[in-house]
């Protein structure tokens, strides 16, 4: 191999990584609303096709990943991070707000919440009894993207990392939902999350700079 040039992902693991042993339990794809309520949505039980697929993921990247999940996400880090339970609680009632997000809310705040009562037992985590307490008075939801973020501040876990790792589990859920219903091969599930994966750490580094990111052609 020449000097200075990396030789080219063969699959997805390999160009995504390994992530944290820990991030498998924060994040495994049963846990996450996209296989729960978001591949029951009319848009994606409209997907007939790969190009649909392809159409489908855009999307979803679009309006939802990017501009919303992500950014909360990163927010959620920062607040558990510094105890902020205040803010933490703010954040949950913007995304209560939140159109985007709206058709998935009792799916995302169930696994939240789940989620959340997990690290209940942990000592002198006042934040997230708070948050809890919220819950509980009817004050804050759990947004499953809020309790990720919480998670990966009280882990100690490297927040580029738990980003990256959400979302490949989030569009591998989506591609191999499709994938009977769509006769797809393990190869073109695997060649379709690599293709999305490119995308990756371009949004990584938006929603960690805090900017937009622009869907990649």
């Amino acid at each position: 191999m020449i000097a200075g040039i990396d030789s080219v992902p063969s699959s997805p693991a390999e160009l995504l990584g390994d992530p944290h042993p820990l991030l498998e339990q924060l994040g495994l794809p049963q846990d996450l609303p996209v296989t729960s309520t978001m591949t029951g949505l009319v848009e994606f039980q409209n997907v007939s096709s790969l190009p649909a697929l392809r159409t489908f993921l855009d999307a979803y990247r679009s309006q939802i990943l990017v501009p919303v999940e992500l950014p909360a996400i990163v927010a959620a880090y920062h607040h558990a991070a510094r105890g902020e339970a205040r803010e933490l609680i703010a954040a949950d009632e913007r995304l209560a707000q939140d159109a985007a997000i709206r058709k998935f809310a009792s799916a995302s705040c169930r696994v939240g919440q789940r989620q959340l009562s997990r690290l209940r037992p942990m000592r002198d985590q006042r934040l997230v009894h708070r948050y809890l307490a919220a819950i509980e008075d009817g004050k804050a939801r759990g947004w499953h993207t809020l309790v990720y973020g919480v998670s990966l501040a009280m882990f100690s876990l490297p927040l580029r990392q738990g980003l990256q790792h959400y979302i490949e589990q989030t569009l591998r859920g989506f591609i191999y939902s499709s994938a009977k219903s769509l006769c797809l091969t393990e190869a073109t599930c695997d060649a379709l999350l690599m293709d999305q994966a490119a995308q990756i750490p371009h949004e990584i580094e938006a929603a960690l700079n805090g900017s937009s990111v622009p869907l990649l052609c």
